[in-house]
């Protein structure tokens, strides 16, 4: 690596549909700052690894995706309170004494970004398809709106119901085998991985009402399969948002600093293009 450049990356498997080298390499030249942000795809059991390399070579910080989150969380020396409940890490730094800390700012990225466009999460009826990562870092950040329920729906039923275990304590939350869901819901939110792939989650399009509000954490180029599906049953928004609030808590982590008011504009441009 160029130790004059400070070198940041995203770890991820597939990692191809990132939007993070590009959207904080159009950051850094906002800034002046110079560094390099690279895309990584490790082998699935090869993240240690690749992270250790990654940081014995220079590397300041790192981002990381799926499935990495629960392994960046056992790589981790300290971690942020919320990485600590939600069992995951997306973001990881290297301290001035070489320890590495982790955290998790998916939750927050996630709820702002709802509340940001005046989704009403108090009182409301919430599906999660997914048990993953991504899911326990959002979990307690929802829950903290007060809704009425979550529910969250897998393939793999015992994963379900071993998160809504965990997080019961916050609030009304409850696991259901993602075949059997019918009703519908007043938000919905995919995890699932399947759209990477070309595929839809396994659940009946019933959960989609008129008023239903679909959202999409695995995100693309355009408007995502599953979005897709869901905007003909009902309405569905990109994913985009989230990924500029998700930014904004990973970029105050590893380079120290929240976003003033004239890079928030520069994000709202990204929204656009």
């Amino acid at each position: 690596m160029n130790a004059s450049i400070d070198q940041y990356a995203v770890f991820g498997n597939p990692i191809q549909q990132s939007k993070s080298p590009f959207i904080h390499t159009l950051f850094a030249r906002q800034t002046n700052q110079n560094l390099q942000y690279t895309a990584k795809e490790p082998e699935q059991d090869e993240f240690k690894q690749a992270a250790e390399l990654f940081f014995s070579e220079g590397g300041k910080g790192c981002n990381v995706t799926a499935p990495f989150k629960h392994d960046a969380y056992e790589f981790a020396d300290r971690l942020t309170e919320r990485a600590k409940l939600a069992g995951a890490v997306n973001t990881l730094k290297k301290l001035d004494d070489g320890e590495i800390i982790g955290d998790n700012t998916d939750g927050e990225g996630l709820v702002q970004d709802l509340l940001q466009y005046n989704v009403m999460l108090e009182g409301a009826r919430i599906l999660i398809l997914g048990a993953g990562g991504a899911v326990r870092g959002v979990l307690k950040p929802l829950l903290d709106q007060n809704p009425q329920q979550v529910v969250i729906a897998n393939r793999t039923f015992s994963k379900a119901e071993a998160l809504a275990d965990q997080f019961k304590e916050y609030g009304n939350i409850s696991a259901q085998p993602l075949e059997q869901v019918e009703q519908s819901f007043d938000v919905v939110i995919n995890s699932t991985s399947a759209g990477l792939t070309g595929g839809l989650p396994q659940v009946s399009a019933t959960i989609f009402s008129s008023t239903t509000i679909s959202y999409d954490m695995i995100y693309g180029a355009g408007k995502t399969l599953f979005n897709s599906w869901a905007l003909d049953q009902a309405w569905s928004k990109p994913m985009t948002d989230w990924v500029c609030w998700w930014v904004r808590q990973r970029r105050a982590l590893c380079y120290g600093a929240a976003l003033d008011q004239e890079l928030s504009k520069f994000f709202a441009s990204l929204e656009r293009t």
